[in-house]
């Protein structure tokens, strides 16, 4: 069953809306990015018909390492990371579950996805 969901950072500058299956479990990377920034993401790949993503002016930022394929986006003006495109599945994101309102990511189980043997 579909869901909308919304949430943003910290400051409000970065805000996304998106619909997809109910949130009961989380997702941790052990990738390099992911296990420094230890965010809790969700497990459905999001498609970019179902994510709206708003921001003011230029505060969403965008880092990339290695292949670029994923892309790690974050607000420049509280530093917090909302959402990634995917190295797994390009160009589909997966977004970071404290961000999203109403969800206490404390309270999920969770899963562990390898992304440092990632081939």
């Amino acid at each position: 069953m579909s869901k909308e969901y919304q949430g943003g950072c910290h400051c409000g500058a970065v805000r996304f809306t998106y619909s997809g299956e109910e949130i009961r479990k989380g997702v941790y990377c052990n990738c390099s990015i992911c296990v420094r920034k230890g965010a809790l993401m969700n497990t459905e790949p999001i498609s970019p018909a179902n994510l709206k993503i708003e921001f003011k002016n230029d505060a969403l930022g965008l880092y990339e390492f290695g292949t670029k394929t994923a892309k790690h986006h974050f607000c420049k003006r509280c530093g917090i990371y909302t959402f990634h495109q995917t190295r797994s599945q390009p160009g589909f994101y997966r977004i970071n579950i404290g961000c999203i309102e109403g969800i206490d990511p404390f309270s999920l189980e969770t899963d562990l996805f390898d992304g440092k043997n990632l081939l």
